[in-house]
């Protein structure tokens, strides 16, 4: 039963840890859907975590920081989009300026404001989300099996984790049942057939950029005031290139993208728990090592599946009407 538990236990951190990369693979499918390569997910997302931590700590309200948090995400995600789509520049080095902008400003602006070392102060309390019991959590939690998989793994969450699984069904309707998501699929196919039937290419890839910049900002708005209590600097630590990972491994579908975060996920949580044990014929594993699987894991899995994974066709070719 002790392993049972440590299993449960092992499988919460999961979905924590899994979380934010969830929220970035769905931005990632939105923008690379429509033909806009996003390394930008990084910068988006730290971006948000700042804007998110330092709205909140001033104004004490997680919602405005949470809506602050996905405004500046957005505004980070137009600006890819004007320098991509509007002047068909280089889409990887407007994503990595991105994420140096992000990187730099955010230090820079929480030294001048804060004057914490480009920290945000400390949030506690009605500052943060909290966890949300859900309904019969106590009354179930006796039960084998299904109670300890009901009270300690499904319920006990804050509402951003709910929010990126609900996310999965929600981008698949879009993207797979309706009209948007049939000329997103079609303009990262063929933006030429798209703009011979009489739609904006421009405006179609900038609403997928929107949208991107919207689950960024939602998964660094996490990372901040929800799994986290403040704003550090970097605190996304790779978290957005290794969505970007998952996302192709995932081969830009949401349901398996989810599956390939929840496998870094767990991957994480693992190596949290394995510092310092003494494991049978190996000993004990070093710290840096075990921090390092998530990203050992992202080069292994690109190398061996994105020669497999097809993309869209259209992902990173500007388009132009002039050389249609």
């Amino acid at each position: 039963m002790d392993i049972w538990v440590q299993l449960i236990s092992a499988l919460d951190s999961t979905l924590r840890l899994a979380t934010p990369l969830i929220l970035c693979a769905m931005a990632g499918l939105f923008s690379e859907r429509s033909g806009i390569v996003d390394i930008g997910l990084e910068g988006k997302m730290l971006a948000g975590a700042f804007a998110a931590a330092a709205t909140t700590a001033v104004t004490g309200s997680v919602w405005l920081g949470l809506l602050t948090a996905m405004a500046v995400s957005i505004a980070m995600a137009l600006l890819h989009g004007f320098a991509c789509i509007t002047h068909r520049g280089d889409q990887v080095v407007s994503g990595l300026a991105i994420n140096i902008l992000a990187a730099g400003l955010s230090v820079v602006l929480g030294i001048a404001w804060f004057k914490r070392g480009g920290q945000t102060p400390s949030l506690s309390g009605d500052e943060r989300f909290r966890p949300i019991e859900l309904p019969f959590a106590d009354a179930l939690s006796d039960l084998p099996l299904i109670g300890p998989i009901y009270t300690d793994l499904i319920s006990g969450h804050n509402l951003l984790v709910y929010l990126a699984f609900l996310a999965v069904p929600v981008t698949y309707i879009i993207v797979y049942k309706t009209r948007f998501g049939l000329r997103l699929r079609a303009v990262g196919e063929n933006p030429q057939a798209v703009d011979t039937a009489g739609i904006s290419v421009a405006w179609l890839r900038y609403r997928a950029v929107i949208m991107a910049g919207l689950f960024c900002g939602l998964a660094g708005a996490y990372l901040s005031i929800a799994l986290g209590a403040g704003f550090v600097r970097d605190m996304s630590a790779g978290k957005g290139y290794i969505a970007l990972a998952a996302l192709i491994f995932g081969k830009w579908r949401p349901v398996t993208a989810m599956f390939a975060c929840l496998l870094f996920g767990f991957l994480e949580a693992l190596a949290t728990r394995l510092q310092g044990v003494d494991l049978p014929l190996v000993g004990q594993i070093e710290v840096q090592f075990m921090q390092a699987l998530p990203y050992v894991l992202t080069v292994i899995l690109l190398a061996g599946f994105i020669g497999r994974a097809i993309a869209p066709k259209a992902i990173g070719v500007p388009y132009s009407k002039d050389r249609a």
